[in-house]
């Protein structure tokens, strides 16, 4: 009864509110991501969403657009903006996924949506993250977030999926709060924010 009705009543409902609450916060963060982006304030990706669906992610863009010789992105850090940086360090970068939640394509809680390229690699447990609705925020999230690696997330996903419940979800909640305001486990490292998934 959560799982398919009450959690996206709760999502609905606090996705709007956050997004009148924040919308001055929004609106200046636009404004700066304009400046140090020129003109590029938001990031579209196209992710799985649950069963697979893919639909397109929107979050602020904390990364300018910069190759090196073969035309290749340089690295996460040296590509991040200081505004980018401060914004991921607060996840104030995902608050244009609200967006998604309204839209039915993802929840306030769940596993993380990651790339489309990954479809193919998983084997049948990893896949079981899509048995519910990617999130915003997760289990994984609060128990390590990019600094741990593919195997504990997946486990981390795979059990929320088994246990997804109201109780949980509050926790969740908590937890992120928590970690937003000591911003632990932000990057795996010093060259790149999470390490590429390569497969079993």
């Amino acid at each position: 009864m959560y799982k398919f009705f009450i959690k996206r009543v709760i999502d609905f409902s606090v996705s709007l509110i956050v997004l009148l609450f924040f919308f001055p916060i929004l609106f200046i963060v636009s404004i700066l991501l304009l400046i140090a982006n020129k003109g590029k304030v938001f990031f579209f990706q196209q992710r799985p969403g649950k069963d697979g669906k893919i639909f397109k992610i929107v979050k602020f863009k904390t990364m300018r657009d910069l190759y090196d010789e073969q035309g290749k992105p340089l690295p996460d850090m040296k590509r991040i903006t200081k505004v980018g940086r401060f914004l991921r360090q607060t996840s104030l970068d995902e608050l244009p996924q609200l967006l998604n939640v309204l839209f039915g394509q993802m929840s306030l809680i769940g596993p993380r949506p990651l790339l489309v390229s990954y479809l193919d690699l998983y084997n049948d447990f990893q896949k079981r993250r899509h048995e519910v609705k990617p999130g915003i925020t997760g289990w994984t999230q609060v128990n390590g977030r990019n600094s741990i690696d593919w195997t504990q997330r997946f486990e981390l996903d795979v059990w929320y999926v088994d246990n997804c419940s109201f109780l949980l979800d509050l926790k969740i909640i908590y937890k992120t709060i928590i970690k937003v305001i000591k911003r632990e486990g932000v990057n795996a490292s010093d060259t790149t924010t999470m390490q590429m998934f390569k497969g079993n």
